[in-house]
């Protein structure tokens, strides 16, 4: 699998925990030899394993994350470190989001995600229906 397929499949394993509200599958997606850091929408910034993983545990236990779908992925990697960089969709929102991954090995592992209110809405809806869903492709 190329580094890029291979990055497109973590951040599928993040999305997919999150809208299955899996926390052990979120759990894994993250680093755990490396500093981590998150930024949800309308909250401070959250550093370190204990408060990162708190945050998702609390997130996913509301039961209103199965609508997420991430749309218009865009990888970018500079050697062990990459990112991703789309749009969230969930009923009435559209979030921009970035998703930075580290290579631990031959798996990539999140270390840091921040999501925050897309005033360009139509540019998601262009991406949403170019995918045709959501569903991510290989560029």
């Amino acid at each position: 699998m190329s580094d890029h397929a291979a990055i497109l499949f973590a951040n599928d394993a993040f999305y997919t925990a999150f809208a299955t509200g899996d926390f052990d599958r979120m759990a894994e997606v993250w680093a755990d030899d490396r500093d981590i850091t998150c930024i949800h929408p309308g909250w401070r910034p959250l550093v370190g394993r204990a408060d990162v993983m708190e945050s998702w545990a609390t997130i996913l236990s509301s039961g209103e994350t199965s609508d997420i779908r991430f749309v218009d992925p865009r990888v970018h990697a500079s050697g062990e470190t990459a990112y991703v960089i789309g749009f969230e969709r969930m009923p009435g929102t559209v979030l921009t989001a970035t998703n930075i991954f580290v290579r631990e090995g031959t798996i990539w592992r999140m270390v840091h995600h921040q999501a925050g209110p897309c005033q360009d809405r139509a540019a998601a809806d262009r991406a949403t229906a170019e995918t045709g869903a959501g569903e991510p492709t290989l560029q």
